[in-house]
């Protein structure tokens, strides 16, 4: 079963499926096996109903490959298997994500291969710039943060080996590779649509503040973050509670730049203004850390400001890219980052953290 990532998800049959579901107790023995959907974009994705006989297993599941034309990107930018190692790896996640049934790293061919619930199963609702969050979803999904930063406060090699290959957050080549090149079409695309203080920085300032914000996450308490918790990676369950999904950008940083990302992208403008308060509050509250180690309220405040500085060039980038994301989905990501970033004086809080 090791490294045997199929070629076209037509060629997965019920043998390769009884072996990739081996981990389920009881294992089951797939007799049949239905290709759903599939979906090849950023990754190869594809799911799956499955039939039995014995031992039941999921009705359905979901697969993720990488594509050949995107590959290259990712492994610049040090993505490329961090999902597949994160789960292969074992370790904890305390908040909800999907449970991964297989994970397969193909170095020699620049592959990975994940096998996971479909969460659709649970009446997941996935979400995306178009469909905003209430603040207590919001709340709950820092709730769920808090709880993943908790576990991994103060990581290293020594406290979790584990998880020594995790890279910290660096502003490095790769990134700044594509940010340089797709920022100036997003600035473009977005001519109309952000303020004007947004418009009268060019594409070095914008990655530079992009830079020294990164570069920051560093310094001071280190955990493990999600490193890519925007909205389109997240999902709501009938309960209203939160998850997280797509953890390839998993790395080694400051608590802020996971709770910055999410909570600015996932609300509207008005709603982000009326209880990022309190909501900062809800997570530096629920931080299960040393008392000396938890952030005072204005700390996480300044550190939060800055936090818009990286979803703005984020999202620049995608708006000026083509393949990734929807014009509308990135445009969205891009206003509310950008309007966050004056109303914060993200600049004066990036100087205030030292960055």
């Amino acid at each position: 079963m090791k490294n045997r990532i199929p070629k076209r998800w037509e060629d997965v049959t019920p043998q390769w499926m009884t072996a990739a579901l081996a981990s389920c107790d009881p294992a089951p023995q797939v007799t049949d096996v239905e290709l759903v959907t599939r979906d090849d974009g950023t990754n190869r994705r594809a799911r799956f109903a499955l039939a039995y006989s014995g031992n039941p297993g999921p009705a359905r599941v979901f697969t993720k490959a990488h594509t050949p034309r995107h590959r290259f990107v990712h492994l610049r930018n040090g993505n490329l298997f961090n999902e597949a190692r994160l789960f292969a790896s074992g370790v904890p996640l305390p908040l909800d994500h999907p449970r991964v049934y297989l994970s397969v790293v193909d170095r020699l061919r620049l592959d990975f291969l994940l096998v996971m619930e479909d969460l659709t199963e649970r009446g997941a609702d996935p979400r995306d710039a178009t469909r905003p969050m209430t603040a207590e979803q919001v709340a709950d999904g820092l709730r769920g943060l808090a709880r993943l930063h908790s576990q991994y406060w103060g990581l290293s090699a020594r406290t979790h080996p584990a998880l020594r290959w995790v890279k910290t957050w660096q502003p490095g080549r790769g990134w700044l590779v594509g940010l340089r090149k797709r920022i100036p079409a997003g600035l473009e695309r977005a001519a109309d649509s952000l303020p004007a203080k947004i418009m009268g920085y060019n594409t070095d300032a914008i990655l530079d503040f992009w830079t020294r914000y990164v570069a920051s996450l560093s310094r001071g308490p280190v955990t493990l973050l999600h490193g890519d918790a925007h909205i389109g990676n997240t999902y709501v369950l009938p309960d209203n509670s939160v998850g997280f999904l797509d953890w390839q950008v998993v790395r080694r940083g400051g608590w802020s730049q996971d709770v910055g990302y999410f909570l600015v992208g996932s609300l509207t403008e008005d709603d982000r203004r009326h209880h990022e308060a309190d909501l900062l509050e809800v997570y530096r509250t629920a931080l299960d850390v040393p008392a000396a180690q938890r952030p005072s309220r204005d700390e996480a405040w300044r550190h939060y400001s800055a936090a818009p500085a990286y979803g703005l060039a984020i999202w620049l980038s995608t708006l000026g890219s083509e393949g990734y994301q929807s014009r509308e989905i990135s445009l969205a990501l891009a206003q509310r980052y950008a309007t966050a970033f004056t109303e914060l004086d993200t600049v004066a809080a990036l100087a205030g953290i030292g960055a």
